[in-house]
């Protein structure tokens, strides 16, 4: 079986509290965009007693060990349902780390959806939220993967409707720079955000600057100035709107017209995608 785990951009992220747990509490939309990894799973025969996961692509932290999403993913499934085979699970990542995509996260709910229909295992969504929660805070977002108001640590999802997007295009520039979430929330100070993120998406892109922000550019654009002038280069384009999205690197932008040949001359040292800012990911 072969799917394509995708990955996220955040419109408008805030820190608005820290939790009890030492976790913190956010208000963000979660919007799915076509850069996907490409996940291939297939059972194993009884002899085996461990999954064995093949790693292509970008390389990342950890590898292929035990700590991979994928695998910890496989391991809590089976906790609960030992009948589960063991897999042989191919990766290719196309999706960087530390880039704000979410693209682990994704992994691991296209694995879970992926193990389930090749075990014969029902899960409603609520069961597959709460599991995939435990993994990331972006994971439950990956289950259905489409446009949704989060709050919680990201867990707590309300499907949206976003009618301005359809027909722009949405560029993710991904420059080779990769931020770890410590480094992010180091010197954030969580707050409300002065309009409602909901009430300031439902106007029109084009008024989005200025209402619609990212918390975490005021930490790390200080460390990382060439994420803010990427910024600045995509509203001198014209772009209708750019953020950082979730703890950086990656900056998205939302255009009227096709850019990609632009971005790739303009900023030759980042890896650029570009599609329709409506994406509707396809599920196994």
């Amino acid at each position: 079986m072969v799917t394509f785990p995708l990955c996220k951009v955040n419109l408008g992220l805030y820190v608005v509290s820290r939790r009890p747990d030492g976790m913190h509490n956010l208000s963000t939309v979660f919007l799915p965009v076509g850069l996907c990894d490409t996940l291939d799973m297939r059972p194993l025969d009884a002899t085996y007693t461990a999954d064995i996961l093949h790693l292509t692509g970008i390389s990342l932290p950890g590898g292929a060990g035990a700590d991979n999403l994928v695998l910890r993913t496989l391991a809590a499934l089976r906790a609960d349902h030992p009948a589960l085979p063991y897999m042989e699970v191919w990766l290719h990542k196309r999706i960087p780390t530390g880039a704000g995509l979410g693209g682990g996260s994704s992994d691991a709910a296209f694995a879970l959806r992926m193990a389930c229909q090749l075990g014969n295992i029902r899960m409603t969504d609520a069961e597959a939220v709460s599991r995939l929660a435990s993994l990331g805070a972006d994971c439950a977002f990956f289950w259905n993967a489409t446009p949704a108001y989060a709050e919680g640590i990201g867990e707590q999802l309300q499907p949206i409707s976003l009618p301005q997007l359809k027909g722009l295009q949405l560029a993710l520039i991904m420059p080779p720079v990769a931020i770890s979430t410590r480094e992010a929330f180091a010197g954030i100070t969580p707050k409300e955000p002065a309009l409602p993120l909901l009430e300031a998406l439902s106007l029109p892109v084009g008024e989005w600057k200025g209402l619609v922000g990212n918390d975490f550019e005021a930490t790390v654009f200080p460390l990382h100035p060439e994420l803010a002038a990427i910024k600045q280069t995509l509203y001198d384009m014209g772009a209708l709107y750019a953020q950082m999205s979730g703890s950086g690197s990656t900056l998205f932008a939302l255009f009227n017209r096709p850019v990609g040949e632009e971005l790739t001359k303009l900023l030759p040292q980042c890896a650029i995608h570009t599609g329709y800012a409506s994406y509707r990911p396809a599920m196994c």
